[in-house]
């Protein structure tokens, strides 16, 4: 990540909004803190963890460019505010933006299709906190026979190579087929959905792209594949099923290795700007060994 991160581009982006510590300690420097930012995201890490395992872990501390003999390092309370002015100054879509245009630089993106989905976060059920209530920006929803609370993360992703564009956040009761032309370019020929997005090419938001959306699972079962036709549509519906199956790499990814199961603050918002980080530092792991060729047989 070190060798992958574009870490100039961002830190220009943060330079405009970051303090310039004119009156008392000098402020952290803004490559430092998006540094640890970004270890935050790696490690699952919160606040005071982070704190903590800058002074616990030397190889944390030299990541983020702290010298051995440095006489402080960053607390939980700097670590927090750095987040929050990048959660106050919306900066978590133009990196994302930053990074893709890396990856387009490189060939590793491209403008004409794309893939939509959405998963479930979860949130925490207790009403064991300070508010005594749940979040109340989340909701819950019913999928399958199990109920889930928490938030809904719809992206759009290129449809070639399976790295996100667009990322937003909802309610996890809320439709997927409302956010579907939300998550587009605009520069799109085409575009694949599951059977959640049937009839979002009516829908009044709608653009000019190709919706190729998946069949009903229950009327596919039911073709007559011994039918000619039949197997020719049941052999387009696989064919878009494979299309489509590259969108769930991005959600493997952040909930698996980056282990993002379950919202970590209250708020929307706050969750969204970090989905949106963990999106922007998956794409960069997904293609890091494009990236770095001459480190090309390290698995992605």
């Amino acid at each position: 990540m070190n060798r992958v991160v574009p870490w100039a581009d961002l830190t220009m982006l943060i330079e405009p909004h970051y303090p310039k510590g004119q009156t008392g300690r000098p402020p952290f420097g803004i490559a430092t803190m998006l540094r640890i930012h970004y270890m935050q995201q790696w490690f699952g890490l919160s606040d005071p963890a982070m704190e903590e395992a800058l002074h616990d872990v030397p190889l944390y501390r030299a990541f983020a460019g702290l010298d051995a003999g440095i006489a402080r390092l960053p607390d939980e309370t700097t670590i927090l505010l750095f987040r929050r002015l990048l959660e106050t100054h919306h900066l978590a879509g133009p990196m994302l933006a930053a990074i893709n245009e890396l990856l387009r630089s490189k060939g590793l993106m491209l403008r004409a299709g794309t893939v939509v989905d959405a998963t479930l976060i979860a949130a925490p059920s207790s009403t064991k906190n300070a508010d005594g209530e749940r979040d109340p920006a989340m909701h819950q929803t019913k999928k399958g026979n199990q109920w889930h609370f928490g938030m809904k993360a719809p992206i759009g992703a290129d449809a070639e190579s399976g790295l996100v564009h667009t990322v937003i956040g909802t309610a996890a009761n809320v439709n997927d087929v409302t956010q579907g032309n939300a998550l587009l370019q605009g520069e799109e020929t085409d575009t694949f959905g599951d059977a959640g997005y049937q009839g979002i090419a009516k829908r009044d938001d709608a653009g000019t792209t190709n919706w190729h959306v998946a069949m009903r699972l229950g009327k596919r079962r039911a073709l007559d594949r011994s039918r000619t036709s039949n197997a020719i549509v049941d052999e387009i519906e696989r064919i878009k099923a494979s299309i489509r199956a590259k969108v769930e790499h991005p959600f493997r990814v952040i909930k698996r290795p980056l282990g993002f199961i379950k919202v970590r603050y209250r708020g929307l918002a706050k969750d969204t700007a970090q989905l949106t980080t963990l999106f922007a530092l998956s794409n960069l792991r997904m293609v890091r060994h494009r990236l770095m060729p001459s480190v090309g047989s390290v698995r992605p």
